[in-house]
């Protein structure tokens, strides 16, 4: 068999030996993506969230001293005033047990 009359067949080309275009043709790749382990102890990731509960806490904070007159009074108002009324020192001052492992 000389090099003109080879055929190549790669798999998931989608091609049909009989000429037509196959299913595979027309689907689109799946990519799937892992997250990456997180690793952080236990007692880490408690202040981190702590961290990020009073950045969050602070940019409501500012976002309901930047509200209009007129939208004092109305439901997101309230839920800002809701938010920022939490007392976050008491999440603070609590230390988690440190567990078996790498805590």
């Amino acid at each position: 068999m000389n090099n003109e009359t080879r055929t190549q067949t790669v798999v998931g080309q989608g091609h049909d030996p009989c000429g037509e275009a196959s299913p595979l043709q027309n689907r689109v790749p799946t990519f799937r993506y892992r997250k990456p382990a997180d690793r952080r102890s236990r007692v880490q990731r408690w202040h981190d969230a702590i961290a990020d509960l009073q950045a969050l806490q602070n940019d409501y904070q500012a976002w309901l001293e930047a509200l209009p007159e007129n939208m004092a009074d109305g439901a997101t108002a309230d839920a800002l005033r809701a938010i920022c009324d939490l007392d976050l020192s008491e999440l603070q001052s609590i230390v988690p047990p440190k567990g078996s492992g790498r805590d």
